[in-house]
């Protein structure tokens, strides 16, 4: 557990960049720091390893205080993980993630038995345990640098922004990654972002810090995105908050529809029984996994003598949303797919029916109307 009792942080300048911060960490969570640039988030996440130290109130971890913890000792007990991962460009990978077990006194041979365990851990192939950070991607770099901060296996993790300087894809994959080591491990781990989407998708429960370091709203996402505490928070995270609340809504009992399927490799002439020449066909692979659509105006249905269907005459499909998963996934699926029908896969990717963004809404204003809330067409 984390505490911070009324902890401020105040530069010799005057500038205050954390105001009697009260807040707790609990033990084998994941909790965000977010706000705007300058408002203390990363402030008051150094606190906890004395990078910075408080100018007044207290920073406990598990019932101590950090202040009178060697600095040295206390850092190497307390997992810490930065943007562009930090990692010691002269060491291979594997030594890289050995040092802090190094630093605690392991042998290297158990420091880097340790460190080659952690790369399998963190999804890494074990030859990349030979090279170097600059031959690395950075998505590979970032996750060289979470497995260093678990080396020691320490209780407590801190993050300050360690995925924002990858591209979307790699750090939507970090954060899913980041989910599931927490999954396996149960570490106390505090975050710093500054994208709310991040924060509402990995946080159990999340801070929300404004300018002049207040401490706005700590709250579970959920509660976030339904009731802000103020206009700052609101402001914050953004207008489309009812959007982003569909993450936390089930859709379990969406009805799925059908939709004309065929495979890649199919031919011309088995296509006919398959759909009329209005409407888009889902193609599968041999596993019925979805590969694209087969758009009314594609070229191959329009000649007769074409050959087998190629993924070349597909049309890329939208984001696929996994049966039983929440709202929010549901209705980009079937925002984003170029037929208009989301495309429902199971657990193991396979098709498994369609959606329309009216099934979705008309879901979503059942479950309203269960809660007693405003209909859609309902005026203010």
């Amino acid at each position: 557990m984390i505490e911070f009792q009324s902890a401020t942080k105040r530069f010799p300048d005057g500038t205050v960049a954390v105001r009697e911060l009260d807040l707790t960490v609990e033990a084998g969570t994941i909790t965000v720091f977010v706000g705007p640039s300058g408002c203390g988030k990363t402030t008051s996440l150094r606190m906890v390893n004395r990078m910075v130290e408080p100018t007044s109130g207290t920073v406990l971890v598990d019932g101590v205080d950090v202040l009178s913890s060697d600095p040295a000792r206390l850092r190497r007990g307390i997992g810490y993980v930065i943007q562009h991962a930090g990692l010691f460009p002269h060491r291979t990978v594997l030594d890289n993630i050995a040092t802090v077990p190094l630093l605690s006194g392991w042998t290297r041979r158990k420091a880097r038995s340790r460190a080659a365990e952690l790369l399998e851990l963190v999804g890494l192939a074990g030859e990349l345990g030979s090279r170097y950070p600059a031959q690395l991607s950075g998505g590979q770099q970032q996750r060289v640098g979470v497995a260093r901060a678990l080396a020691a296996d320490p209780p407590v993790l801190l993050m300050d922004e360690p995925f924002s300087a990858v591209d979307p894809v790699v750090r939507e994959g970090l954060q899913d990654e980041l989910l599931r080591l927490q999954n396996d491990l149960d570490k106390t781990v505090v975050f710093v972002t500054h994208d709310i989407d991040e924060a509402v998708r990995i946080g159990e429960r999340v801070a929300v810090f404004a300018e002049g370091g207040r401490l706005a709203q700590y709250v579970a996402p959920a509660e976030l995105l339904a009731s802000p505490a103020d206009d700052f928070v609101a402001d914050f995270v953004g207008r489309d908050r009812g959007y982003r609340g569909l993450s936390f809504l089930p859709a379990s009992d969406l009805a799925l529809g059908e939709v004309a399927t065929t495979e890649v490799g199919a031919t011309r002439g088995g296509l006919s029984a398959e759909a009329s020449a209005e409407d888009w066909v889902l193609v599968l692979d041999g596993d019925r996994r979805p590969r694209g659509w087969l758009a009314p105006d594609s070229p191959w249905r329009r000649d007769r003598d074409a050959g087998e269907l190629a993924e070349s005459d597909l049309v890329a499909g939208g984001s696929l949303h996994t049966d039983g998963g929440a709202l929010r996934g549901a209705l980009d699926a079937a925002l984003s797919a170029p037929s208009g029908l989301g495309v429902v896969v199971d657990d193991s990717g396979r098709y498994r029916g369609v959606i329309t963004p009216s099934r979705v809404l008309d879901l979503v204003e059942r479950r309203r109307s269960k809660r007693g809330g405003p209909s859609a067409g309902a005026t203010t």
